[in-house]
């Protein structure tokens, strides 16, 4: 199951980052298309309208946030693949800033996402995202990389 899958992040990923060889990683094993967008801004107001500008209406629109659900992975996938067959397919994920998301872009969301009541850099929760991704598409396979 190939997923077309854009993430929408604030803030850049420095090349010399740790996390980027781990995150290129995951990206590579993924099949479909997969896009990255990387924003900034100068405040929570400019880094949301940012955002909002690279929604695409027709995308499945899941968003991390710390007032989201927290599922299994096999939950994920299964989300993810219904998402499959609606609006285009497509699935957009967001990623806020420092300062998080508005209840406006959680209102608009299909599924408001999170890995926990911890914090986590923004880096790592990106590496961790497109682990799950990855996950979610080897689970709708039946591939062993996924064990209960």
């Amino acid at each position: 199951m190939s997923f077309h899958v854009t993430l929408i992040v604030v803030g850049r990923m420095k090349k010399k980052s740790s996390f980027l060889p781990l995150f290129d990683t995951y990206v590579e094993r993924l099949t479909g298309k997969f896009s990255l967008i990387e924003l900034e801004g100068h405040n929570q107001a400019d880094e949301l309208q940012k955002i909002k500008d690279k929604i695409d209406d027709q995308a499945n629109l899941i968003v991390l946030d710390e007032k989201g659900k927290t599922l299994p992975s096999i939950e994920l996938a299964q989300k993810s693949e219904h998402f499959q067959t609606r609006k285009n397919g497509t699935l957009q994920f967001v990623i806020g800033g420092a300062d998080g998301l508005d209840d406006d872009l959680r209102q608009k969301a299909d599924l408001v996402l999170s890995f926990g009541r911890m914090t986590w850099p923004h880096m790592l929760a990106r590496v961790m995202l497109v682990e799950q991704i990855y996950r979610a598409q080897q689970i709708l396979v039946n591939h062993p990389y996924h064990r209960e």
